[in-house]
């Protein structure tokens, strides 16, 4: 008899932008920020590493999160063929249970024609960790950091499973989830129906917060309120392809 897999969710925050070429400075003063910003919202955000052979290698790396250190990182993650392609850094935050670790990665300074940089930080699953991180209010405050210190087109944070169930493309930037970002530049937010929050980001956009729980694909009101939400969204031209 052939084994069944259960399918396991995962959640992430992601932050997208078109191309936009940067020195390694100036994404290493972004990436300042970030850390600067995120080690305020959560305790398990406050250090990082880079990644080794071993997790007993990796933590031998800290990052040490200031402009002139992060810019001879980035450096290092030059792309050796192709220099419109941009930087690339990932970290992981050292939690000795994975499922209960966070980790993330950034490709900045891309400028060639239809790249999409990025700032994806990859959340833990289960753990005393993902009972705090998992939770509209520190997400939120992940958001705003990537916002704020990114400057992106669009972000999200949500559920792996309730996006795809409520997603039919795999464009980024088609993507409804949890919590949505978007930019005064890609266009006005629409009225959206109760449960959904809207509030601003400063002066650089919209934070949408779908619902104030927990979200899941177990939730039948959830995957519904996802799809409508993300037919709103579309009929005003905020769901569309990087660079379009």
């Amino acid at each position: 008899m052939a084994k069944t897999y259960t399918r396991l969710d995962s959640y992430y925050a992601g932050a997208y932008w078109g191309p936009r070429k940067e020195t390694p400075e100036e994404c290493a003063r972004r990436a300042e920020r970030f850390l600067a910003f995120v080690a305020k919202v959560d305790p398990s955000f406050s250090q990082w590493f880079e990644q080794g052979r071993s997790r007993k290698d990796a933590l031998k790396r800290p990052i040490e999160p200031s402009g002139e250190a992060l810019a001879k990182r980035v450096r290092r993650g030059k792309d050796r063929q192709f220099e419109d392609i941009g930087y690339s850094v990932w970290a992981w935050n050292g939690e000795p249970d994975d499922s209960d670790a966070s980790g993330f990665n950034f490709k900045c300074g891309g400028y060639c024609e239809g790249l999409s940089n990025r700032c994806v930080v990859n959340l833990p699953g289960r753990g005393p960790n993902a009972e705090r991180v998992l939770s509209v209010p520190i997400l939120t405050g992940l958001v705003r950091s990537m916002v704020l210190a990114w400057e992106p087109d669009s972000a999200i944070a949500t559920s792996t499973m309730h996006r795809d169930a409520v997603t039919p493309g795999d464009n980024a930037r088609d993507f409804v989830g949890w919590l949505m970002y978007f930019s005064r530049s890609q266009g006005r937010v629409p009225p959206l129906p109760a449960p959904v929050r809207i509030e601003p980001v400063e002066d650089k956009g919209m934070l949408i917060v779908l619902t104030p729980e927990l979200i899941t694909p177990a939730n039948p009101e959830h995957v519904e309120l996802g799809k409508r939400v993300h037919e709103l969204l579309s009929r005003a031209g905020l769901l569309r392809p990087m660079g379009s």
